[in-house]
């Protein structure tokens, strides 16, 4: 939207390549905002009736964004006022550019942000394709992930022992949290222990209570954990911290279905789904000694192994979308996505911590974020440049392709273009086409016949 026909003029030119609407007022930008749903809106700060101050730029920003929370408005001004560019990013401009325009300039500012309207538009279909979520609380599109999404589903419904497996924050807790509510027992209770939380010495009585009188201290019967879930699912957190003789003790119940308190004579019987769960491989600790081979083969009548987030990048932008509209909302902060460096970082970053560390770097930034899409920086990741700046746009990732297999092709056969182009599976002419086009990554000088 720009009231200046000369500008208007430019700015056509300037986009020839898009599907370019002008509109000189709110009114006429709202009804070609409906129209033609732009997912870029350049914006002019200074518009009648105040041309020389911000107020009605600022008042059309707020409509566009209200009528369409997903367009990239750039919002333009020849003002030098640094406050105005603030205002403007707080209420939710994706970028502010100071006039006079330079047209390279524009171009690049709106092909990040139609880039960034793309990234997200994709994210929303990923994500509403299986209503967001492929199990209660638990986001994926990896396909192995949701194959074991939906079998868990299946066995969510039977009392089968399940064992979750992987790295720390990948997900186990809430999965176990899943299958509780997906299950018959959802109107029960879910008792979880960390077994890796609870010192040894009070491990046992944690999990199978004690009568008043059993040791030192006991001034009453306590009901255990295992017996607090009867009717519903026990969940046994980081099992592969139990010690030894605390196992043989917990497969015995997982045989019988009976407990019995410490100083007690009466087995109670308990009706319980366990799911199980650690960060250590049981196979390792098998062969060590510390795992009871007859205990692990109890737990594990159904075992799943969770991919680590860094197996699954696309998983970590899927899951930093909706934390950030969590976070944002929870801190009340005026934060409406990411800008397209901080989805490559959150791409590229391996996540040694997995979600949870995504959790915490998420509203770390938007606490501390000042404008209203947060940036690379503001996630503070550790990054490799070469990692951060990876394409994703097809076009990008093909032309790099081919600028890399130019210059394999072009070592493997000494420059010699006949074999070059044998290599490459292409024409002559098609090779020459290639070489022009990627004249500046190749080194033709010394190319023989």
């Amino acid at each position: 939207m720009e009231d200046d026909s000369g500008l208007q003029k430019q700015l056509r030119w300037s986009f020839e390549d898009y599907t370019v609407a002008v509109a000189n007022d709110q009114a006429s930008a709202l009804a070609q905002l409906a129209k033609i749903q732009p997912q870029v809106v350049l914006l002019d700060l200074g518009l009648p009736p105040d041309p020389d101050g911000p107020s009605a730029g600022l008042a059309v920003l707020q409509a566009v964004l209200q009528a369409a929370p997903a367009t990239k408005v750039i919002m333009m001004s020849g003002q030098t006022d640094r406050a105005y560019a603030l205002k403007a990013i707080a209420l939710g401009a994706y970028d502010f550019y100071q006039k006079p325009i330079k047209v390279e300039e524009i171009q690049l500012i709106v092909r990040r942000a139609q880039r960034l309207y793309e990234l997200e538009a994709e994210n929303r279909q990923l994500t509403g394709a299986r209503g967001g979520e492929a199990l209660p609380g638990f986001m994926t599109t990896h396909p192995a992930l949701l194959e074991l999404c939906d079998e868990l589903k299946r066995l969510a419904t039977t009392d089968i022992t399940v064992l979750l497996t992987g790295e720390s924050g990948t997900g186990k807790e809430v999965i176990a949290q899943a299958l509780h509510e997906l299950s018959q027992r959802r109107k029960g209770p879910m008792i979880a222990v960390n077994c890796a939380a609870i010192p040894e010495t009070l491990l046992e009585s944690e999990l199978f209570g004690h009568e008043k009188g059993a040791f030192t201290g006991a001034i009453k019967t306590t009901v255990g954990k295992v017996e607090q879930a009867d009717g519903g699912t026990f969940f046994l957190d980081e099992v592969g911290d139990m010690p030894t003789a605390l196992q043989a003790k917990l497969l015995r119940f997982l045989q019988e279905r009976k407990v019995e308190r410490i100083g007690g004579r009466t087995s109670i019987p308990v009706d319980v789904r366990v799911v199980a769960a650690t960060n250590q491989n049981l196979e390792t600790l098998i062969a060590e000694g510390r795992f009871r081979e007859d205990f692990y083969y109890r737990l594990s009548e159904s075992e799943f192994l969770l991919p680590p987030l860094r197996e699954r990048p696309e998983d970590a932008v899927i899951i930093a979308h909706r934390l950030v509209r969590l976070y944002a909302e929870e801190l009340k902060r005026p934060i409406r996505g990411f800008s397209t460096d901080a989805l490559a970082a959150i791409l590229a970053y391996r996540w040694p911590g997995n979600v949870r560390e995504l959790q915490n770097c998420i509203k770390r930034a938007v606490a501390a974020s000042r404008g209203s899409y947060l940036t690379a920086a503001d996630l503070r990741l550790d990054v490799p440049k070469e990692d951060a700046d990876e394409a994703i746009d097809l076009a990008t990732v093909r032309t790099l392709a081919e600028a890399r297999a130019l210059r394999r092709a072009q070592a493997i056969a000494n420059g010699n273009r006949s074999e070059m182009a044998r290599l490459l599976g292409v024409s002559r002419p098609t090779l020459y086409h290639l070489l022009k086009l990627h004249a500046s990554e190749q080194d033709v000088s010394q190319e023989t016949e």
